[in-house]
């Protein structure tokens, strides 16, 4: 009766099974307890000798209480600081709609395209804004960041150079291209042999090692350049053209692919996704038609399904990079999946019209502020410009004064040098805000003013591009760009999309490697508060101090969890965060003068983006074999690191293994790497079942990468964002990333892997929330319950799918692999079709085919409670059922429901159902499906149909005609 306490507690609300539920799975799996389990799954030279330990935890409560006093930390000053970040308006149905909205953000990469239609349709919407604003053929459907495509595009080229050029290895950079993306640039170039030069495009001499060049347009001070005849230069020396471009810019000015382009890249943020002190922001990247095999990350594509129906899927697969492995040109594994949509749909809110008048209203104010600014005798060199000026003063004491000034009055803008100013205007600006910075202007300076002539420059301007600046092509012509202005058809059309798409609030989503697990509300709601979301991420770091706190004590968190000294928060993705650590390794090596040591040694069984990273990062890859079991062959490691003792620079390693267990030999494998000169690189992706329970610093590695969206609750938002900080040991802490215009990292540190400092900071926020509320016991527990509920499908489902990999003791860790090959001999029936018929079901497909061909992998997390293991249990033993029918000749080899699935509901009401089983059975397969159906809203998409037929663009009005006829 005297309990003061909170009675909800965070940890309960996030892990999915009760006491009750936890007594019957353990029961069921053969074991007392739940420390029984995990003694008998985790060998016990690993395990943590003290408990993990961190700062008090907070109820959901006492969390966003102490989160309003973090956030009023942050100063959120007017920005004019331009620099690839703009202040943007966010529609309000699309934050409330899709920023917000669970149906949206919790969903997974689109790899099972029949669940996915709803966010396919809106990443071919934005596929199609960038290549109508950007005037080239084909688009991706997103990058990390500008700085990243600015990369992509630099070894894209790099690899198309035609065999006059295969010696050349210059990429051009104008001085004039972001500082971050050319910091980046450095960071991509030096480890592939690729040289950059920066200069200045006016007296550029095109030699002969030039194979590729990058310009910014505008440039990053403003100045719009006609690039054409640089171009036509570069042409006749058969050197690529690629421009970094403000995409809002292209709605007045020529776009790239008119002058001649043949890669333009850069950033979609000011189409309505805030900063948020950097990020995450859909970067994009477009080509010509011809390089449409080479384009990183992810293409959206048109095909048909099973009934000829029109299906939209991720086209080209073939291309991603655990396919190519050592042979891949890129790393990158995922994109930014939700702030594309974000930004596709400002184009659909918006239509053509609506940017063309916000892109000349942002333009007409900076010609009213650049008038204005020259009545009082201030100066600015730019001749076009669209939303930039760069004031030129007469001494660092004048800058001085007005920077004085304007912190005085909550504005930041661009310090060029020691007398040179930037003032970028974006969307939301007003007259009244250029009539401030006016005033700014003239009181730091004592310059005296016509009111009546500043109120008159105040009342408009209408200032036209000369011609050969002026777009003159039209834009978003497609219906789906001109039919939503209503708020009423707008949100219609939102929710129709999301109604297609499988998410988190339909079912679990119990993909293998993934970690697909709840992300609380509570976790998601700083993420849209403007304290956090309107920081600019080069505004003055004592403007920042509630973020300073939250990047700090999770660093601090992070060190403690994975047992190292530091960490860097800059890798904006999974992949990004393998490519940095080995990045990391080989500054070390060199800093010793090992410059020699390239050989990384990856295991067969690891994901594609390691020996991908590897690569990108300078290395030779070796392999390295698995036993039987699918653990490292201990054996060929030991001769493979010997062989290469001399050159040995790391290990990648992912422990648990990729196969699904606890490794008993791993302290032993981390030992021979560091006896033969190497470093040990531990892949976190399956970080969900150590935490609290040992640590990658106590199996001996020496940098892990973690994925924020998997271990520690960031959503994946359909396929990005993603979070890949590095935790390292205290010998490489003076390498850790640095940046080029915001102090971070080490004494030592290697160039930016991010154009932002930070990288994805905004989304911090949500992992900063799960490991507050969560506290160590939680965290801990969570892991534990992971690697229960595991073994409880293990359990449940041995006896109809054979497990292929156990630990010692025959547990699995938090994840596991079934058996599906033996079918195909008995009954016909592939791995696919399983996948496809669990749709019918209503769950999303587990892993196929990774790590072992013909396999699903499963992973439930945590957060899944007994009730939703079991229907899942149900689902695949139901199918099971279905595969023996087929075995005894009850259905036919062709015409069964795994075959046929996954069944719509407008192949179900057909007039002419030919099948020799019912629609009950293709629709309803079980109770649950009847009371709360899933239905795909496309039948089985054929792939091959697409490739055949390559659309990547939202299809002419006469497709849709036809279709509808």
């Amino acid at each position: 009766m005297n309990n003061l306490e909170f009675y909800d507690k965070f940890a309960d609300r996030h892990i999915g099974p009760n006491q009750n539920d936890v007594m019957k799975m353990l029961s069921a799996i053969g074991v007392s307890s739940l420390d029984e389990l995990i003694n008998k799954t985790v060998p016990q030279s690993i395990r943590l000798k003290e408990e993990l330990t961190l700062d008090p935890t907070m109820t959901e409560h006492e969390f966003i209480n102490e989160l309003r006093k973090v956030a009023a930390k942050n100063k959120a000053f007017k920005n004019y600081i331009g620099l690839g970040y703009y202040p943007t308006i966010t529609p309000g149905v699309i934050q409330r709609n899709i920023l917000e909205n669970p149906g949206w953000y919790t969903q997974y990469t689109p790899y099972q395209a029949e669940i996915s239609q709803g966010r396919l349709e809106a990443l071919l919407n934005f596929q199609t804004m960038i290549i109508d604003l950007t005037g080239m053929p084909i688009a991706n459907a997103s990058l990390l960041d500008e700085g990243t495509a600015a990369a992509e595009a630099m070894t894209m080229l790099h690899s198309l150079r035609k065999s006059a050029k295969k010696n050349s290895n210059v990429f051009w950079v104008s001085e004039q291209v972001l500082p971050q993306t050319i910091d980046v640039l450095i960071t991509r170039s030096e480890p592939l042999g690729i040289k950059i030069k920066v200069g200045n495009h006016n007296n550029l001499e095109l030699t002969d090692d030039v194979y590729g060049m990058l310009v910014q347009y505008p440039s990053a001070d403003g100045e719009v350049f006609d690039y054409t005849d640089l171009f036509k230069q570069a042409d006749a020396k058969g050197i690529y053209k690629a421009v970094a471009a403000d995409l809002l810019s292209l709605a007045l000015l020529t776009p790239p692919g008119e002058f001649g382009a043949d890669v333009v890249v850069g950033s979609t943020q000011r189409f309505g996704v805030p900063m948020g002190f950097g990020g995450p922001h859909a970067a994009y990247f477009a080509t010509k038609d011809e390089y449409k095999r080479q384009i990183p990350g992810r293409i959206i594509g048109v095909s048909i399904d099973a009934q000829g129906k029109r299906a939209l899927r991720m086209a080209l697969q073939t291309r991603e990079q655990h396919i190519k492995r050592e042979h891949a040109t890129s790393n990158i594994c995922t994109s930014q999946v939700l702030l594309a949509i974000m930004a596709g749909m400002y184009a659909v809110y918006h239509g053509p019209k609506g940017i063309k008048a916000i892109a000349e209203r942002i333009h007409n104010l900076t010609v009213i502020l650049d008038q204005a600014l020259k009545s009082i005798g201030i100066s600015q060199s730019n001749e076009n410009y669209f939303d930039t000026l760069k004031i030129e003063l007469n001494s660092a004491q004048e800058a001085k004064k007005i920077k004085a000034e304007a912190l005085s009055n909550g504005i930041n803008f661009r310090y060029i040098g020691e007398k040179e100013i930037g003032i970028s205007i974006a969307e939301p600006d007003t007259t009244e805000d250029v009539a401030v910075i006016l005033k700014v202007f003239s009181k730091a300076l004592n310059k005296n003013f016509d009111q009546q002539k500043i109120s008159k420059i105040l009342g408009g301007a209408d200032v036209e591009y000369p011609e050969n600046l002026k777009r003159k092509s039209n834009f978003l012509t497609h219906p789906v760009f001109n039919s939503y202005y209503a708020e009423t058809e707008m949100l219609r059309y939102i929710k129709g999309l999301e109604r297609k798409d499988l998410s988190l609030t339909t079912s679990m989503i119990p993909l293998g490697s993934c970690t697909m697990k709840l992300n609380a509300s509570t976790e998601m709601f700083g993420i849209s508060w403007p304290e956090f979301a309107s920081l600019h991420p080069f505004a003055p770091i004592d403007q920042a101090e509630g973020y300073t706190q939250i990047f700090r004590e999770l660093e601090i968190d992070l060190a403690k969890i994975t047992g190292f000294d530091s960490v860097s928060l800059q890798p904006n993705s999974g992949a990004q965060g393998e490519y940095t650590g080995l990045l990391v390794i080989r500054a070390y090596h060199h800093a010793y003068g090992d410059k020699q040591r390239n050989v990384v040694l990856i295991p067969s069984s690891a994901h594609g983006t390691n020996p991908a990273s590897a690569v990108m990062a300078g290395s030779k890859v070796v392999i390295v074999k698995c036993d039987e079991n699918g653990n490292i062959d201990v054996n060929d490691l030991k001769a493979k690191a010997e062989e290469h003792k001399e050159n040995l620079s790391a290990l990648m390693v992912t422990y648990p293994s990729t196969h699904g267990v606890f490794e008993e030999a791993i302290i032993d494998i981390c030992k021979i790497i560091h006896d033969n000169g190497g470093l040990v690189y531990m892949d976190g992706a399956n970080m969900n079942a150590q935490v609290g329970l040992t640590s990658p610093a106590l199996i001996g590695a020496d940098v892990c990468h973690l994925n924020l969206h998997k271990t520690f609750a960031i959503p994946h938002g359909g396929g990005g964002p993603g979070v890949g900080p590095i935790a390292v040991a205290k010998h490489l802490t003076p390498f850790l990333p640095g940046h080029s215009i915001v102090k971070t990292g080490g004494e030592q540190a290697i160039h930016a892997v991010a154009s932002a400092p930070w990288g994805s900071a905004s989304v911090l926020i949500i992992s900063y929330a799960y490991i507050k509320m969560m506290g160590a016991k939680g965290l801990t527990l969570a892991t534990k319950a992971a690697i229960l509920n595991a073994n409880y499908i293990k359990a449940r489902l041995e006896k109809f799918y054979p497990v292929v990999y156990t630990g010692k003791n025959n547990f699995v860790a938090h994840e596991l692999i079934f058996d599906c090959r033996q079918f195909k001999a008995t009954s016909g029936i592939e791995v696919e079709d399983i996948s496809k018929r669990l749709m019918d079901y209503g769950f999303h497909a587990p892993t196929v085919s990774f790590p072992v061909h013909g396999t699903i992998m499963v992973e439930p997390t945590e957060s899944e409670s007994k009730y939703e293991l079991d229907r899942l249990c149900d689902a695949l033993i139901s199918i099971k059922k279905e595969i023996e029918e087929i075995e005894k000749g009850n259905l036919g080899k062709e015409d069964n429901p795994l075959k046929n699935s996954p069944h719509t509901v407008e192949h179900v009401v057909n007039d002419a159902w030919t099948h020799a089983y019912t629609r009950e059975t293709a629709a309803f397969p079980t109770e649950q499906t009847r009371e709360n159906k899933f239905w795909p809203s496309v039948g089985r998409i054929n792939n091959a149909y697409g490739d055949r037929n390559l659309v990547c663009s939202c299809l002419p009005v006469s497709e849709y005609a036809e279709e509808t006829a």
